[in-house]
């Protein structure tokens, strides 16, 4: 299985913090996740370019890596 890393390469594991790099429109919601959000306890999935993650305003989140950094 390859390595779930985030935007710069660094590697992610399970409960790990990650910050929005990018401003994120939620789909299907008016929300919009500010760049510098940071997220808690994030949980890997079996895509390495995806995490699952619940953010102050939204529950079951899936976020791609590449708008991620290791907090």
């Amino acid at each position: 299985m390859d390595d779930t890393k985030d935007a710069n390469g660094t590697k992610l594991a399970d409960g790990d913090s990650v910050t929005l790099i990018k401003d994120l429109k939620v789909k299907g919601t008016s929300t919009t996740l500010k760049r510098g959000t940071l997220i808690k306890n994030i949980r890997l999935t079996d895509d390495p370019d995806e995490i699952e993650c619940n953010a102050d305003k939204v529950k079951g989140l899936v976020l791609k890596t590449q708008f991620l950094k290791k907090a």
